[in-house]
């Protein structure tokens, strides 16, 4: 990576390194992810120009895009020169582009295993500091009819309704399911809440004649899958 150390603006720059007039001349692909962040906050502060800063916020989050997505407005406001305004720029312009990945992918995606799964829902699940239940509802040729959000809770743990999941799989002609949740702490091990919920619904999904294929907790750094570890 280049490295702008000096404090000089971005306006006294050639004309050629300057990260608008680079993306104008040169195109997108062209600019490292600090020049990207730096348009984006427009100017730096005393010590740093925008794209030095930005620099310093991507070093600080390891250079990777994903880490970078889970800080919030306030830990952005910590870096010197970032202010609420060039804080929510950056968090909205990450959510966007979340956003896209997720629209990118089919609308009816065919699900094959459990890294078909961690694809299909990193869009949604990647960063996040608290804990969410998603459950995808397939047709009998495995592809995603429905995906729906269970339960949003807290760094340790959500409450899950084996009622509400069977509930929605009905409503949708479901032929089977598939539940996903994340782990905030980045830990695989399920938890012994994760191992009885699962055995419940796997019970449950036996009466309905609505199977559970899989459970997936999902984390930044890889996935745990119940089916893939034998034990659905």
């Amino acid at each position: 990576m280049e490295y702008y150390e000096n404090k000089m603006s971005i306006k006294a720059w050639a004309e050629a390194d300057r990260p608008r007039e680079k993306l104008l001349l040169k195109g997108k692909r062209s600019l490292s992810d600090a020049e990207l962040m730096a348009i984006l906050i427009g100017s730096g502060n005393a010590e740093d120009s925008a794209i030095g800063l930005c620099q310093k916020i991507l070093k600080s989050c390891n250079n990777d895009l994903h880490e970078l997505a889970g800080l919030s407005v306030k830990d952005l406001m910590k870096f010197k020169g970032i202010g609420e305004a060039k804080a929510i720029s950056i968090v909205a312009a990450l959510e966007l582009g979340l956003r896209r990945q997720g629209s990118d992918i089919a609308k009816k995606p065919l699900i094959k295993a459990a890294a078909d799964v961690y694809q299909y829902m990193s869009p949604l699940l990647t960063g996040l500091k608290h804990e969410e239940f998603w459950v995808l509802y397939l047709n009998r040729g495995n592809k995603v009819i429905h995906r729906g959000q269970l339960s949003s809770g807290g760094i340790s743990g959500t409450i899950v309704d084996s009622r509400i999941i069977f509930k929605t799989a009905l409503e949708n002609l479901a032929s089977s399911i598939i539940l996903v949740h994340n782990h905030p702490s980045g830990t695989l091990k399920p938890s012994m809440l994760d191992n009885k919920l699962t055995q419940n619904a796997k019970q449950a999904g036996v009466i309905m004649d609505i199977p559970v294929l899989d459970h997936v907790i999902f984390t930044d750094n890889g996935y745990y899958s119940f089916a893939d570890e034998g034990r659905l």
